[in-house]
Formats: C-alpha cells, sequence, structure tokens
C-alpha cells in the first residue's frame, strides 16, 4: 500500500481535530519542565486524551501524534526509535516502516513463522489423513486452528501485558517449536497430534496480540504503526496465494513428519530474530496496572464502550467475508469452473485484500485513510449481493475482488484503535482483538455451510452481503456518533456541540 505522509490537522471532513492553542500550561511536580495536561487536553467525558501527557504540540509529527525518538525530519516528520532522520517524502510509507531496524526484525519473524504455520498446516492434514484415511479428521486439523483461539484469547489475554513483550514473543515461539517436534516424532498418536494443534492454536493470539502491541512501541501510535501493521497482514494474504502452493510441492519431495522440521526451524529462527533484533522493554501492566486474573483482562478491554465498539468493527464483516470462500467448492462445481476455477476462487479475495491495502496506504493520506474507512466498511460487502444472479467464474473474480479491496478500512480502524485503548492494555486487545478474528471467522464459515445447505450456494452468499451490509451499516452510524454518550472513537476527538456528531 502506498502511502501519502501528511494529514491535515484539522478543517472539514477531517478524522483529526484542529490542534487547540496550549495555554496556562504548568510544569509537573516532578520539576522535569514537561507540560502537563490541561482542560482543553480532555475529553468531554473528562478522561485524559491518549497523547495529553507528552510533549507539546510543536513536538509532534502531522496529524498530532508524537513519533517515539523525537527526531525532527524535514518537512515535520519524525521517524521513531532513535533512527536518523529520512526526509520527508524520499521513499513510499512503507519504505520508511522497513528502515527502522527494530521493525525489520519483526516484520522477519513474522514472514518466517507464518511460512511454518502453512507448513505445518498442509503437512499435518495430509499426516492425518495418511495415518487414519478419514477426510473428516483430515478436515479437523484445519478447524482445530480456529476455535481454540477464542480460548487462548480470554485466558491469558493478560500475559500480553503482565510480562515484557520480547520475552512472550520468544516463549511463544519456542513453545509452538516444542508442539511441531513432537508432531514430527514418528508414532505420535492422532490424538496427541490434535491437541497439539489445539495448543499452537492458544498460543498463537498470544503472540500475535503481543506482537501487535510491540509494534505501536517500535513505530509510535500515528501513522508508521497503521503501515506496519499493514505490511504484516499484505504478507499473510500474500502466504494464501502461494503458501499452500508452494506447501504442496514441497510434499512432493518430503514425507510430512520431514516437512513438519522446517516449520520447527521457522519457529526457532523467528525466536532468535525476536530475541536478538528488538529491544527489552518493561512489562506494560508494570506501568502502573495491577496483575489480573486470567479473565480480567478481558473484562478490563471490554469494560469501555468505545473499545468494544470498535472490536465489533473489526469482527463483523470477516463473520460475513469468508462465506464465499467456505462455500467456494460447491459454487466452482455448481458454474462448472473446475479445479483451475475453484483456485482462482480462493485467490480473488486475497487478491482484492492486497490491492486494497496497497493503494490505501501509498495513495491516500492518513486522514483520509480515516476518512474512508467507514463508507469502506459500509460498502465491502455489497458485492456479494451479485451471487443472486449466479454470476460465471469471470464476474464472480470480480466481485470477490471488488469487495477484498474493501478490507483497507482497517487501516483507519487501526489508527482509531491504538488511539483509544490505554498503553497498559495494550497488549490484552491486541490478543482479544486477534482471538475475535479467527473465531468469527470459523463461525462464519459453520453458518454458512448450514445456511447453503438449505438455501443453495448463491443465495446464501447473497443473504451474506445483505446482512451483513445492514450489520455494518448500523455498526458505522454507531462509529459516527462515538461508542458512548457524548463520546468519540479517538478519546481526544470532541463531538460537534450541535450534532453529538465526532468530526470524523
Amino acid at each position: 500500500m502506498p502511502e501519502d505522509t501528511t494529514a491535515p490537522t484539522g478543517g472539514q471532513g477531517s478524522t483529526i481535530p484542529a490542534i487547540p492553542p496550549r495555554t496556562h500550561e504548568r510544569p509537573r511536580p516532578d520539576g522535569d519542565g514537561e507540560p502537563t495536561a490541561t482542560d482543553a487536553d480532555r475529553t468531554p467525558s473528562g478522561d485524559r486524551a491518549p497523547y495529553a501527557d507528552r510533549a507539546p504540540y510543536a513536538d509532534r509529527a502531522p496529524g498530532g501524534d508524537r513519533a517515539p525518538g523525537g527526531h525532527r525530519v524535514p518537512g515535520g516528520h519524525r521517524v521513531p526509535g532513535g533512527e536518523a532522520p529520512a526526509p520527508a517524502g524520499a521513499a513510499g510509507g512503507y519504505l520508511r516502516v522497513l528502515g527502522i531496524p527494530e521493525y525489520r526484525a519483526v516484520f522477519l519473524a513474522h514472514s518466517l513463522s507464518l511460512l511454518g504455520v502453512v507448513v505445518s498446516e498442509i503437512a499435518l492434514s495430509v499426516l492425518v489423513y495418511d495415518l487414519t484415511g478419514s477426510p473428516l479428521l483430515s478436515a479437523l486439523t484445519f478447524a482445530v486452528g480456529f476455535l481454540p483461539y477464542l480460548l487462548g484469547g480470554t485466558l491469558f489475554a493478560g500475559v500480553a501485558d503482565r510480562f515484557p513483550a520480547r520475552r512472550v514473543l520468544v516463549v511463544c515461539d519456542l513453545l509452538c517449536a516444542a508442539c511441531v517436534a513432537v508432531m514430527a516424532l514418528p508414532g505420535t498418536p492422532i490424538g496427541l497430534l490434535l491437541a497439539l494443534r489445539c495448543a499452537l492454536a492458544v498460543v498463537s493470539p498470544v503472540f500475535q496480540g503481543t506482537r501487535m502491541a510491540t509494534l505501536a512501541d517500535v513505530l509510535g501510535d500515528g501513522d508508521l504503526f497503521v503501515l506496519g501493521r499493514s505490511l504484516l497482514r499484505i504478507v499473510s494474504q500474500s502466504a494464501l496465494l502461494v503458501g499452500y502452493g508452494c506447501g504442496g510441492l514441497l510434499l512432493t519431495v518430503l514425507s510430512p513428519r520431514h516437512a513438519l522440521f522446517i516449520t520447527v526451524a521457522t519457529f526457532l529462527a523467528s525466536a532468535l530474530l525476536l530475541r536478538l533484533g528488538t529491544r527489552r522493554r518493561p512489562a506494560r501492566a508494570g506501568r502502573g496496572t495491577p496483575a489480573d486474573g486470567p479473565l480480567t483482562g478481558a473484562r478490563r478491554v471490554l469494560a469501555d464502550r468505545r473499545t468494544r465498539l470498535l472490536l465489533l468493527l473489526f469482527w463483523a464483516p470477516p463473520l460475513f467475508c469468508v462465506v464465499p470462500e467456505a462455500l467456494a467448492a460447491p459454487y466452482a462445481d455448481r458454474i462448472g469452473a473446475g479445479s483451475t476455477g475453484l483456485g482462482l476462487l480462493m485467490c480473488a479475495l486475497p487478491v482484492g485484500t492486497i490491492a486494497g491495502e496497497l493503494f490505501a496506504g501509498a495513495r491516500l493520506r492518513p486522514a483520509t485513510r480515516e476518512r474512508v474507512a467507514l463508507p469502506l466498511l459500509c460498502f465491502m460487502l455489497m458485492p456479494y449481493l451479485g451471487f443472486a444472479l449466479a454470476p460465471g467464474l469471470g464476474w464472480t473474480l470480480c466481485l470477490l475482488v471488488l469487495s477484498g479491496a474493501g478490507n483497507a478500512y482497517t487501516l483507519g480502524l487501526d489508527q482509531w484503535f491504538v488511539a483509544a485503548v490505554p498503553e497498559e492494555l495494550r497488549g490484552r486487545a491486541m490478543t482479544l482483538n486477534t482471538a475475535g478474528l479467527m473465531t468469527v471467522q470459523g463461525v462464519g464459515m459453520a453458518l454458512a455451510g448450514v445456511a447453503a445447505q438449505f438455501a443453495g450456494v448463491p443465495a446464501t452468499v447473497a443473504g451474506a452481503g445483505l446482512l451483513g451490509t445492514l450489520v455494518c451499516v448500523l455498526l458505522a452510524l454507531s462509529a459516527r456518533r462515538g461508542a458512548a454518550p457524548g463520546g468519540a472513537l479517538r478519546k481526544n476527538e470532541r463531538p460537534k456541540c450541535e450534532t453529538g456528531l465526532t468530526t470524523m
């Protein structure tokens, strides 16, 4: 996703409120000389805005966000982590992100672990089928990769903030490597294989949530965070396009158990990269938050109505988006597309998603991405209505690519989410978000199969488009009015006095 590096700080349609003059600033009691928050720095509810206790506005990047590190570059931009300044606009936004060594370590670790996950899913599915001859058990190895996400994301969400992030990431990678190593041992029974697959799915949301929270530490909570997270999503979508094909070719020269040792190696390499390539940072819970019980972290995240709404904005579209993928095989059979057509149908949504994110990240300003987030949310499922006409392969691919492009709404949503969630809860919030995303996709696939059994594939996909659009429109209207009475999606956004709508 290419990107525009500047953002207006106010004006009609901007998602970032105009910067008020900072008056009556008082030095901190500890005498560090940095101004403290005034009434102008607070939200209508009296809560302190997320940036109110940071450096003055003169030290911030465009859009009001201050990037960590504090280095000013030409054009008013800063680079995070204390890196050497780079001229604004000298390279695309993604290149600026990849220019940060600590992010590169996270990016490479993500790519390696993702490669390992793809290989393990294919190898384990083939291994289970070879041992049992049961298509049901082979398919179950994929299913158990979805459902335990909810367990791990709720029971262990607090781990992401209670311990130093680097330690959590490395330990998760080592646990995953150990689980896969046991899978690869000769004679491992089927029950243990499935149990270890569940264990991987329990660990995964903790790892992913911690990694996303770490991105905010590495890149700051402004536009670089949005682009950094977008890059990880693009890699994940690209893996859907090439990973399974390459994994299939790999199994023509290696046995499934030997292929699993490749996964072990990728997890170990990921752990090494994260250990050596990222800085040690203290636990977020150690910054003033007491230790939580297993479910306390999730309850604290969900207690805020603003955060609940943001999570629903993340979760609702995937619940409906997965319907065509879940029903791709019967639909390809219905239109006579064959195995080649089935492969194209499975690739269409990821292609649209990658194209949409690349365009939004490269060509749209941060404020524009936030401004179009809700319209894209309302639009993205509308192409599914075309399935009511049972279109042929060509038109079906166009509809799916168009719908996938609407996923660019997540770039604006990422910025709202990181701004709304308190730093000490960020790891838990990211973990819970990841768990919810995977869970709703599993539920959506199951419901799609049930509905198609009675209504047929075209009607089911079109129905998902209609119902999903209605849900997204309702959520978008709620977002326009803020997650709480008189509130806004960002903690530092103020509603318009006369309407109660936010400045989004």
